[in-house]
């Protein structure tokens, strides 16, 4: 196999898992943040509003 190819790969193999591993985190943080609680109930609450 190519030296290149094979280098780029594992960059890639190891930075992206770790990117994913970030973002994940950070969705995670957002979405279980005590501050947004209130949105949250709201959004899930609009679906049975009558207009």
């Amino acid at each position: 196999m190519n030296s290149t190819y094979r280098a780029l790969a594992e960059f890639a193999q190891t930075w992206g898992l770790l990117y994913f591993v970030a973002v994940f985190v950070a969705v995670l943080a957002y979405a279980l943040w005590p501050s947004r609680k209130r949105e949250f109930d709201e959004a899930a609450r609009m679906p049975l509003r009558e207009d």
